[in-house]
């Protein structure tokens, strides 16, 4: 059995596509997208290259599920991503590609599901991960910062469109999010004096 692992499966739409073809070109059995990655997560007062992301996180039962099955454009994967000993900024991820017809056919599972919007702003050396959330969740919008090391980590400063640092929320994570209103999360959002916000792009 051959195995393509990419340590870094985070990069951009053009870089996944090519790590794909090259998969499928080099008569891989497997491809694991495996990743130790630190972020911080705000709540963002700003909407500003699109990226419509379609997830479902399976199985549907679990209170927070881990497995999502994602459709990205036209590209499908599964992924499990989960925290490091409890501590939600640093995540070990694992990808496989999916054809679209094992993607059909996992959705099929019971799931919870959640659409959101990704856009990418340019903020000094980083890129922000802007998601803006669709349907029930519409008026969420969170904002991503990946990082190369703690020390960048813990010495980030955030940009003034952040509000605050959510990070270790769990109510926030995609598995919890999932299959819920903005309703739904209404109160823990007061908490933070968040205000529901639309999309002016």
């Amino acid at each position: 059995m051959k195995i393509f692992a990419l340590a870094d499966p985070h990069g951009n739409m053009r870089l996944l596509k090519e790590v794909l073809k090259e998969v499928d070109e080099g008569g891989y059995d497997v491809f694991l997208g495996l990743g130790d990655f630190m972020s911080k997560k705000f709540f963002s007062k700003l909407v500003t290259s699109l990226d419509v992301e379609k997830k479902s996180f399976i199985p549907g039962h679990m209170r927070h599920p881990i497995i999502r099955i994602r459709k990205k454009g036209d590209i499908y994967m599964m992924t499990k991503k989960e925290p490091e000993n409890g501590d939600s900024s640093t995540q070990k991820e694992y990808t496989i590609p999916l054809t679209e017809g094992e993607f059909r056919a996992l959705k099929e599972i019971d799931g919870k599901n959640l659409v959101k919007v990704r856009y990418y702003k340019k903020y000094k050396d980083r890129t922000a991960e802007i998601d803006v959330f669709k349907g029930d969740l519409e008026g969420l919008v969170l904002v991503d910062f990946e990082f190369e090391s703690q020390n960048e980590k813990e010495s980030f400063n955030p940009p003034d469109f952040c509000l605050a640092d959510v990070t270790q929320e769990e109510f926030i994570a995609g598995g919890m999010l999932c299959g819920k209103s903005y309703e739904d999360i209404e109160n823990e959002l007061d908490e933070w004096n968040y205000k529901p916000i639309k999309n002016e792009a």
